[in-house]
């Protein structure tokens, strides 16, 4: 579908706001009409015919009239377009995040072309550029088309040789609008992927600071930095040729065009075949039948780069989703499944379980295993071996490829993914906080807790005797990733989090990794007390953990190759043996 007609879809939600956008002009043009009428009749009443004040007053009266309303109506055209341009990027905004989400984050990873940063980019300043196309480059099309139509009535009535001479010399304005704009489309195609992956490399940058700084080599990134910002201001500026060649081009020949009709109206007003009025008043819409479509000209430019945003916006959009979902599909998809909710479980169930990847790799290849409600299950393995693809799975930010997983004889597809994720408690090895407070942070566990269960939860985790000790307890900020805390202090404030969801089940996933021993027993007790009464999926990197565990499921290369307790895997030949040898714990 061409990429105009898709855009156009998204004004469905503002369709009163658009089509009283178009009448507006249609008035304003009946307005302008009624302006030059009324101007003309005035100046000849007074130079050629020589009347007085008191016979034209009435006239004057009225045309004072039509300039305010025409003010107005211009006024209430704008706000309408700036309406229909709100509506439309929150509109936006809303689809792409819901639709990010729904593509899930194991997809987003496994795809370069959606790196945070342009991601970001894209939401923020891509969507931003369509304000352009919807608030002034759609309603001057509108114009553009109605407007010097109407001027072209009333023209042709009064002078059909002028209104020929319009007609003709009309089209010269778009065409050469788009033999410039061919040009100005190359710049701004180019613009938008610069700034985009200008955005993505200085995110990483920021993101990645410490680490350079570690290396000394933070400093060699000004320079880089510099390189990149020249290039995008060189290109900036390139537009900005084009777009005054563009101006240029189309005042000339509005310009000339007007001309034209000013000489060929002149000739005939000296010979006599035409009336004062009548010629003054087809010299006053001369400029007026030009000016809609100079203007158009002029926001062409603006239009190009929200068109060029929007392709970015719709490969987003178009992306496939790796999960189904009711709340997760696209408008106008029909559901192939009925769902269902649930918040107990007793058994969750992997059956023959694959999981092929976009690049064909396989994470799981056929495993099966059953979790029951209470146990403490972990899952050991090397790196890539398919541990965190079965956290995945748990987690709907995959679906299997072949094979199912059962929750109580439902499949888990069909069960609400909110619904669903509300049973679940994950503790990542590098938990995500937000740039926020403390507080903030742990209440995204579950927004409507109150201070005191904050404060419970925090106690839980070990974590509420240092929130005191900071300037602003629990007010504090605490940077973009917990950047002003530890990592012992960022574990525990994950930690609060989940004792706060309180949570059937919980997905660990070697919580303790990378502290020093003190901190790491600190965690492993406030872990021990989470774990009580909760099914425990522990995804085991450090084999320390394990000596507890109901069930220890040893993996391979995606294939599910040993399965028991600590105690009997470490007493035979196993690699679960060779894996506990390896890192020192004693069988």
């Amino acid at each position: 579908m061409n990429l105009d007609k898709r855009l156009f879809e998204f004004i469905r939600s503002s369709q009163t706001l658009f089509y009283f956008t178009i009448f507006i002009e249609i008035i304003i043009g009946i307005c302008v009409v009624l302006q030059a009428r009324t101007l003309s009749n005035i100046v000849n009443q007074v130079y050629i015919n020589g009347a007085m004040l008191n016979e034209v007053i009435v006239n004057a009266m009225t045309l004072l009239a039509l300039i305010f309303i025409r003010a107005v109506l211009v006024w209430s055209g704008e706000l309408s377009a700036n309406q229909i341009a709100a509506h439309v990027k929150n509109d936006l905004r809303t689809r792409l995040f819901n639709h990010i989400q729904s593509i899930g984050p194991a997809k987003l990873v496994a795809q370069p072309e959606f790196s945070t940063g342009e991601l970001s980019n894209v939401i923020t300043e891509g969507v931003e550029a369509l304000d352009s196309y919807f608030r002034q480059y759609l309603p001057q099309i509108i114009s553009a088309a109605i407007i010097p139509m109407v001027y072209l009535i009333f023209i042709f009535r009064v002078d059909p040789l002028s209104g020929l001479i319009l007609l003709l010399t009309a089209p010269l304005i778009p065409i050469f609008m788009v033999l410039i704009g061919s040009r100005a489309n190359e710049l701004t195609k180019r613009q938008w992927r610069m700034l985009s992956r200008m955005s993505a490399y200085l995110l990483d940058v920021l993101q990645g600071i410490t680490t350079l700084k570690i290396f000394d080599r933070s400093r060699a990134q000004i320079e880089v930095i510099s390189v990149v910002s020249n290039r995008y201001r060189n290109t900036t500026l390139g537009i900005l040729r084009v777009t005054f060649l563009s101006a240029l081009v189309l005042e000339m020949v509005s310009t000339l065009s007007t001309a034209i009709v000013a000489v060929e109206i002149g000739l005939r007003l000296l010979t006599g075949q035409f009336s004062f009025e009548q010629a003054f008043f087809v010299l006053l819409l001369a400029p007026e039948f030009y000016l809609p479509l100079r203007m158009l000209g002029t926001r062409f430019h603006a239009g190009m780069a929200g068109i060029e945003a929007a392709n970015s916006i719709f490969n987003i959009l178009e992306t496939k989703i790796s999960i189904s979902d009711s709340k997760a599909m696209s408008e106008g998809e029909p559901q192939s499944v009925s769902y269902t909710k649930t918040t107990k479980f007793s058994t969750i169930q992997f059956e023959d379980v694959h999981c092929i990847f976009s690049d064909q790799r396989a994470g799981l290849n056929g495993i099966t295993f059953d979790i029951n409600y209470g146990e403490t299950v972990a899952l050991v393995g090397s790196s890539g071996s398919g541990k965190s693809t079965v956290t995945q799975l748990l987690l709907r930010f995959l679906e299997p490829t072949i094979g199912q997983i059962i929750i109580d004889s439902c499949p888990l597809s069909q069960i609400l993914i909110d619904e669903w994720r509300n049973t679940i408690s994950w503790v990542p090895q590098s938990p995500y906080l937000f740039n926020d407070t403390i507080e903030a942070n742990i209440h995204l566990a579950r927004p409507n807790a109150s201070h005191d269960d904050v404060i419970q939860a925090a106690s839980l985790a070990y974590a509420h005797n240092f929130i005191r000790k900071l300037p602003d307890s629990y007010n504090t900020i605490i940077g973009e990733r917990g950047m002003y805390l530890s990592g012992g202090q960022a574990q525990r404030i994950a930690l609060a989090r989940a004792f706060l969801k309180d949570a059937p089940l919980l997905i660990l996933d070697e919580a303790t990794a990378h502290l020093d021993p003190e901190l790491a027993t600190q965690i492993q007790k406030s872990i021990t007390h989470l774990m009580k009464g909760r099914t425990t999926l522990l995804i085991a990197h450090s084999l320390f953990t394990l000596t507890n565990a109901d069930k220890i499921h040893v993996l391979d290369s995606g294939r599910l190759i040993e399965s028991g307790t600590h105690k009997t895997l470490s007493h035979q030949e196993s690699l679960y043996k060779n894996l506990i040898s390896t890192a020192g714990v004693k069988p």
